[in-house]
């Protein structure tokens, strides 16, 4: 088993670097030593890592973490999208916020990320039609991690979801790759109607604080939406909308706004 995990180790990178970081833990809080050995040492791959830790935190009094896991580790095995992701968004994390200085801690002790993880293996039985499955997962992922995404939703890769208090993703709803957003942000419906009904983000926008995005709208790719501003019609690519209702306030100010993350507006 030590050789095994050597190998797959080697043929990752990312894994090994949380594998060294935890061992670094290990060394310098001992008392977190059972805790870095069950939840990322005692595994060959993160897809198992993340897979036991899913159990863990959406287990209950109503479903095992033994049937949680199985579930995951299936989901992980059929689809390397999944592991992918998963990878995206721990650099993404990584590269964007000032808080996070090792890879580890994303997958520790973040838990926007911990919680699109989950959303991605509810995604996962929604398109393989174990609706109830999707739904029950979506339900202990908002009661663990305050954050309600629907399963059905469809998020691309890349994704950092900063403290992640109060995210709120419809059913219909679209987010691209290379997405930024903060806490307390919406992309929510207008009211009772049915069917396609939420936002459509583009790749590498970046979503302020409180930021609440209504109805089947389109935000082009590379835009900025302000923190608090109250999205209710399209907005063209490469541009910054702020407000009650949003509207333009200026150029998006660079090429990718949600890799900078500056939410700044220009004079």
């Amino acid at each position: 088993m030590p050789e095994l995990k050597a190998r797959v180790a080697a043929l990752d990178p990312v894994w090994q670097r949380i594998c060294e970081e935890a061992r670094q833990v290990v060394i310098d809080e001992p008392l977190l030593g059972g805790v870095m050995h069950n939840n990322l040492l005692h595994h060959p791959s993160m897809e198992r890592a993340l897979s036991f830790r899913f159990a863990l935190k959406l287990s209950s009094a109503e479903i095992s973490a033994q049937i949680l896991r199985e579930i995951a580790e299936e989901a992980y095995a059929e689809a390397a999208w999944l592991g992918e992701s998963a990878r995206a968004d721990l650099v993404a994390v990584h590269d964007r916020d000032p808080a996070c200085h090792r890879f580890l801690q994303p997958l520790m002790y973040f838990k926007g990320y911990q919680a699109i993880q989950a959303y991605r293996v509810g995604h996962w039985l929604w398109r393989k039609g174990r609706r109830d499955m999707a739904l029950f997962v979506q339900m202990r992922i908002s009661e663990m991690f305050g954050v309600d995404i629907h399963p059905a939703a469809r998020i691309g890769k890349g994704i950092m979801i900063d403290h992640a208090h109060s995210i709120v993703i419809g059913e219909t709803a679209v987010v691209g790759d290379n997405v930024s957003m903060l806490h307390s942000v919406t992309l929510g419906g207008t009211g009772k109607e049915d069917g396609d009904r939420h936002p459509k983000i583009g790749d590498g926008v970046l979503i302020g604080a409180g930021a609440k995005v209504l109805g089947n709208i389109h935000v082009g790719a590379n835009s900025r939406i302000a923190a608090g501003s109250v999205v209710l019609a399209d907005v063209p690519c490469c541009k910054t909308v702020a407000g009650v209702p949003a509207r333009i306030v200026g150029e998006a100010g660079c090429a990718q706004p949600s890799l900078s993350m500056d939410h700044r507006l220009k004079e």
